[in-house]
Formats: C-alpha cells, structure tokens, sequence
C-alpha cells in the first residue's frame, strides 16, 4: 500500500480533488479556507443579503421559493432555518434516487408535517436507473450519475412549470472543494456552469442517451428529461436565482444536526464503514449505497468517509490530527457489504468490478485489493431491495 503525502493537519491527501498542501506540509487550500470562513467572513452583512433576497421573491408567486430536500440533515436545516426564520412558504422537492432507507423516509414523514409544506417526490423508471449506474460506473467509476444530475437538475424544471424563481439550496461547495471559496464576498450559485463542471461529470443528458439508447434496448428519449438540466432561455424567463443558503450563514454540521434533532425530532443512524463516534452529524445516512460508493473513492484515491468527516472535526477544531489519524488507521476503506448489492444492480462479478476500479486509480496511490478487512454490518442492510428477494 503506498503511503500519500498529506496535509499536516487535515490530514486530505494529495489525491484529494483540488487539494493544494503546503510545502511545509502543515496546511493546504482547504484549512485555508476554513481559517477565512471563521476569521475573514463578514456573516452579518451576508445574513442582510440574505434578507432582501426572500423579501424580493416573498408572495409574489404561489410558493415563495423552491427547496431541493433529500431528507438529510443539510436539506432539512435548510428548510427549516428557513421556514422558522423568515416564515416562507415553500415548495420542497425531492427526486428519490432509488436508494432511501427507512429510518430516512420517518425522518422525511416526521419534518414534513411538523413543518407543514406542500412536497413534491420525484421517483425515475428503476430500469432507466440500473442502465444509467452501469454506464457511469464503466465510464467514470461513479454510478450515481443519475442521482446528481436529478438532484440538480429537477427542482430547476419544477421552478420553471411552477413559474418560482428563487431556489434556496443549502450547503455550499465551499465547504468540500476548492471550485468555490468563501472569499471575495463570493456568492455560490448552483448554475449551469457549476453543474457542468462538478455535477454530470461532463456527461450531459443527451450523451447519455447516445451511450445507453441500443437498437437491442432502445429507450425513449423522454426518460432522460428528468437529468436534463433546463434551457438557460426558460430559467431567465421566470428569472431565476437559485443560491446556497451557506453561502449566506456560517455552515456548521454539527450544530444544525443537533438543531434539528432537538426541534424536529430527526434522529440519526449507521453508515457503513463509520464508526458512529466520527458520524455524529450522521452525514450521508440516507443512501444504502453510500459505503459502495466510499469504497469506490478509497479503491481510487487512497481515501474514503472516515478521513473526509475526520477532516472537518480538525479543521474545526473538535480534533487533534493525532486522534484523526488513529481513526483513519483503524476505519477508512473498509469493504462494505452494499458491495454486494450493488453488483446484483449491475450483473456485474466482483472480478469485473475491481478491474474497471484499476483503469482510475489515481497515482500515486496504489490499493492492494486483496487485503482490504469488511465493514461491520448496518442494522437495515436486509431491507435494502433485493432484485432476487434475498435475505441474509
């Protein structure tokens, strides 16, 4: 197993999208950016903006605003910060992935009707899904194509048939990446230009239908409308202002989770491969293909979602990199068990599997794929659908 240069502090790796360590190796881009957000930021005159943006767009259409809502703990703060903080009434949209788990949907339920707001939930054809994984898993080892360019695109083609331009998404890129930054007094839109550049991963709708339409399997074209991102003359019809709500107010995980919990009573669950001691913000828990999809970024970059959530803890000064270290030791890349399930998804061999994962492994980092230790079990993994109605 090859040995990753590393932050000094977060501990990132140089593999790592848009990192940038520091020569000394005691800090990068990223550390940088959570020193400016705390120290450089002038939150206050963004909450302003804030404000005059729901005042510009309140009652003047049938719903004040669109919210993207997965159900998570980032989609739910965001509605509900903004339901109890500027008393809006919102359209709340979600397109369903195909993979939400069932403490999920009762947190989904339970915020839903404490709140009170009109939902719209979006499930595409399951077949079309399965075509759209294989494709994106052979093409970019990433099978959740179909779930970003929905989650993106979707809520934007219910503002422009519901004729509501604004639509507040909630955590900013900012936070993960370097394609954003908090400085400059940078606004983050969700745009086209953003969704192009990280969403699709440069496969547009009509692309893929290139890929996946077969004279032995052909499809309708219209089944790819819901990962069709809109046409910019429609969006600038209704004049639409689609932003993230973090870049207005501090983000902060662990304070909105508790947040929600406390008010909404949303509770949190196991994801696989974390302990839930580094999990307490429950990041990713709604997905029961998240440790597939971890373990994919580990095989590939020498990292998985023990050090992503170990390095906000030590950049927000919750945790030593000593301690951080120790966990990504023990913990990161774990081969989980959704492995299994998602293979089944595909019709694909665990051999076939690990050797489009070799094509994308990015140097330096080397994977030894025969001694990589299991995950432990999550407690719902015998509800997950099934194709052959297995149980285990």
């Amino acid at each position: 197993m090859s040995e990753l240069r590393r932050c000094g502090n977060c501990l990132l790796p140089e593999t790592y999208e848009t990192i940038e360590i520091e020569r000394d190796n005691k800090s990068c881009n990223m550390c940088r950016t959570t020193e400016y957000k705390q120290t450089g930021v002038d939150w206050t005159k963004r909450k302003k903006m804030l404000d005059e943006v729901i005042e510009k767009f309140r009652g003047k259409y049938d719903y004040d605003c669109i919210v993207p809502f997965s159900g998570g703990k980032d989609s739910t703060f965001t509605l509900y910060y903004l339901m109890k903080e500027y008393k809006i009434k919102p359209l709340v949209v979600r397109f369903n992935h195909g993979f939400m788990r069932s403490n999920h949907e009762k947190n989904v339920e339970r915020t839903l009707k404490r709140l009170g707001a009109d939902f719209i939930n979006f499930t595409p054809n399951w077949q079309i899904v399965k075509r759209l994984m294989f494709e994106s898993f052979a093409r970019k080892t990433d099978f959740c194509w179909h779930c970003h360019t929905g989650i993106y695109s979707y809520p934007l083609q219910i503002a422009i048939k519901f004729n509501v331009p604004l639509i507040l998404w909630g955590e900013p890129l900012a936070e993960m990446s370097a394609y954003y930054t908090y400085e400059d007094d940078m606004i983050e839109w969700e745009d086209e230009n953003k969704f192009n550049i990280y969403r699709n991963l440069g496969i547009t709708a009509d692309d893929m239908f290139g890929m996946i339409n077969t004279p032995e399997n052909p499809i309708d074209k219209r089944d790819l409308m819901p990962y069709t991102y809109p046409k910019l003359e429609d969006l600038k019809r209704i004049g639409y202002y689609s932003v993230c709500l973090g870049s207005f107010i501090p983000w902060d995980y662990k304070k909105q989770t508790k947040l929600i919990m406390d008010e909404l009573g949303w509770s949190g669950d196991e994801l696989e491969g974390v302990p839930t001691e580094i999990n307490q913000e429950f990041a990713k828990i709604e997905c029961w293909m998240q440790g597939t999809r971890d373990y994919i970024k580990y095989l590939k970059r020498g990292y998985g979602r023990v050090t992503q959530l170990v390095n906000f803890e030590v950049r927000n000064g919750r945790m030593t990199t000593e301690e951080a270290w120790d966990w990504i030791q023990k913990y990161d890349g774990r081969k989980p068990e959704s492995l299994e399930v998602f293979l089944e998804y595909m019709g694909m061999s665990e051999e076939e599997f690990y050797e489009t994962i070799k094509k994308f492994v990015v140097p330096p980092f080397e994977p030894d794929f025969d001694n990589i230790p299991p995950a432990d079990k999550v407690h719902d993994i015998n509800e997950w659908y099934r194709e052959n109605n297995r149980t285990k």
